[in-house]
């Protein structure tokens, strides 16, 4: 086995402490071409599609990479910023305003954001922070809810980098946060600024990223930790059964997924008379396609059409203060036992950051 270059090592040196933020990835451009390597990577992943590899490779290549990639360029283009791609954008912040949290907690910690797919990739950020002398790293998931889609794949990317390194810094990982009391809270606050604003809907759903049944039926803890988001949340909304609706998202194929499906559940409340819908993505920590396209302007075209008058998409957390306090304080409960915390000195250059870090975000258009 080749193994990658270490470091010059030195004895005595003051091993630094590091907090990895990963998020699914995007394409690098709106275009044919990059979509289709971004497709190429995510639908080879063994834990996102479980066919065996000889035929899917058949329908991969021979079907879905030629004919969906054009499509998505489309979309993708349909919500690309004069910034970029705005899940990167946002998970850029995100990370960035994380260091001025914990920093503000009293943690003098390096944090970086990764992408499952695409870039930053997972390998390039692992190894720039064990060229920074991070010696400890906390593996901070972008999902809520636990998959072996989502938070197994970044533990096989992580381990498959690895095996390639002689002396490995020590490892923690964030497993889930699903019913985490702060994202809990921020998700709430989220919805009620929007309600304070925009008036209460009709019916709420609550849209999450889909998944095959057979995966469920199999033992993935996903359906169930969507639902108890769904329940926590509702509680603290003060919301009773019939007034809001849990459906899943983004199928791909033929096979049967999680029910119900959120695009037939807003047909089929508009045509029960539903004229006002608002629709929250809670398992979405950052704007993207999925929120962004496929629902703010899909889901809502079908709403509209079967006869709703009113759609409203709320927002994910992206960088709401609530969320990033509920986020460091995430991060903060998985440090404990590291040697993190920092000097006064050091912990006035960290306010310092965070206050810069939030100057930057709010003139990118956050809401830092």
């Amino acid at each position: 086995m080749r193994f990658l270059k270490e470091p010059e090592y030195s004895h005595g040196k003051i091993a630094k402490t590091a907090v990895v933020l990963i998020n699914l990835g995007t394409p690098d451009a709106p275009t044919t071409s990059a979509v289709r390597r971004y497709l190429k990577q995510f639908l080879w992943d063994r834990r996102v599609v479980e066919v065996p590899r000889p035929i899917w490779w058949l329908i991969l290549h021979g079907v879905i990479l030629p004919f969906r990639s054009g499509q998505s360029a489309k979309k993708y283009a349909s919500v690309w910023t004069k910034d970029g791609s705005p899940l990167k954008i946002h998970t850029q912040k995100q990370a960035s305003l994380l260091k001025g949290y914990l920093g503000e907690r009293g943690h003098e910690v390096q944090v970086a954001y990764a992408m499952r797919y695409g870039s930053p990739s997972i390998p390039d950020v692992l190894q720039k922070l064990k060229q920074d002398g991070c010696e400890r790293i906390l593996i901070l998931p972008a999902y809520p809810q636990y998959s072996a889609t989502t938070t197994a794949s970044n533990f096989d990317a992580i381990a498959q980098h690895y095996q390639q390194v002689r002396n490995m810094p020590e490892l923690r990982f964030v497993k889930n946060y699903h019913d985490n009391d702060g994202y809990i809270q921020a998700l709430k606050l989220s919805i009620m600024n929007h309600w304070q604003t925009h008036g209460r809907p009709e019916k709420l759903v609550m849209s999450f990223h889909g998944l095959p049944k057979a995966f469920l039926l199999r033992g993935d803890a996903y359906h169930c930790e969507c639902y108890k988001t769904a329940r926590l949340l509702a509680d603290r909304l003060g919301l009773g059964k019939d007034d809001y609706v849990v459906s899943f998202q983004s199928r791909l194929g033929r096979a049967e997924w999680l029910q119900p499906y959120t695009a037939p559940t807003v047909i089929k409340l508009a045509k029960e008379g539903v004229k006002r819908l608002d629709v929250v993505c809670p398992g979405f920590i950052a704007d993207c396609l999925e929120t962004l396209e496929e629902i703010s302007m899909e889901v809502r075209a079908d709403f509209l059409k079967a006869g709703g008058k009113e759609f409203n998409y709320i927002p994910c957390l992206n960088e709401s203060p609530a969320w990033m306090r509920a986020l460091a304080e995430i991060a903060e409960q998985h440090l404990i036992g590291w040697p993190t915390m920092i000097t006064a000195s050091v912990r006035e250059e960290q306010k310092q950051h965070a206050l810069i870090s939030r100057a930057e975000a709010k003139r990118l258009g956050g809401e830092a």
